[in-house]
């Protein structure tokens, strides 16, 4: 199954490190986050990509164009201009690189990659998140749904850390951000119908995925979660980026490979 990643947005909430490239090329050990999501899905089997471009393209063609060669043991002989590979770890992906504009919201972007991914059932997600959810689990789970849409619900955590106190003030401790309880957010890892395109208008450059699309396909009760209750994370701060890179060194959770 075909998975469409948005990697367009210019990140402007982590201008730190976009400023220079776009967001889902920040890296996390020496790879782009992106790589990261792609590794996610080709554990299960699912190595055929169609990327959303905008906000400074051509680094991730660039980036893709080049992979072979970044990742092979080469000699060079300049006196006949010959190239000869003594061994590469390049990935089996196959990649659909689509400029879909610097200014487009996200159901534009989806929109104008819909063509490269035909009449059949695909995969979509952002390029700034990553997880441990089961794939195998996802598609499961949204076929037996019977909806067009199918998306990845996470049980949100606080931004900050809060106090434990007791009615008179007394402070009893602390707990550093701590789950939200019954609350569920949006975490990606989409499935989708064909049929997704009759929630893609005319004016969808203007328009954000998560808005009307997702707002409609809810009125329509075309709409399911999976629950995924284990490892989420979304790169949206530089402090994000630092924890990421910490748990790479440690324990990376979303590692599946």
């Amino acid at each position: 199954m075909k998975v469409v990643i948005f990697a367009g947005g210019r990140g402007t909430r982590i201008s730190e490190e976009s400023s220079l490239r776009p967001k889902p090329m920040i890296e996390i050990g020496g790879k782009p986050i992106l790589w990261h999501i792609m590794k996610i899905y080709a554990a299960y089997g699912h190595t055929e990509f169609i990327i959303c471009l905008g906000y400074k393209a051509h680094v991730i063609k660039e980036y893709f164009a080049n992979y072979f060669l970044h990742n092979a043991d080469i000699t060079v002989d300049l006196s006949n201009n010959s190239l000869e590979v003594h061994k590469t770890s390049a990935e089996p992906f196959k990649i659909s690189l689509i400029d879909t504009g610097v200014d487009t919201m996200t159901a534009g972007r989806l929109k104008r990659v819909l063509p490269y991914v035909g009449n059949e059932p695909f995969m979509l997600t952002y390029g700034d998140g990553v997880s441990n959810v089961n794939i195998d689990d996802l598609l499961q789970h949204h076929k037996a749904s019977g909806k067009i849409c199918t998306m990845t619900a996470i049980q949100a955590t606080s931004r900050f850390g809060v106090i434990k106190m007791e009615d008179s003030g007394a402070i009893e401790g602390f707990e550093e951000k701590p789950p939200d309880s019954g609350t569920w957010i949006n975490g990606g890892f989409f499935v989708l119908q064909p049929e997704i395109k009759n929630y893609l208008h005319d004016d969808a450059d203007d328009i954000m995925w998560e808005r009307q699309p997702m707002d409609d396909l809810a009125r329509d009760k075309q709409i399911s979660a999976y629950k995924h209750h284990d490892f989420w994370k979304c790169m949206d701060t530089l402090r994000d980026k630092e924890e990421l890179e910490h748990m790479w060194q440690t324990e990376a959770l979303w590692k599946k490979w």
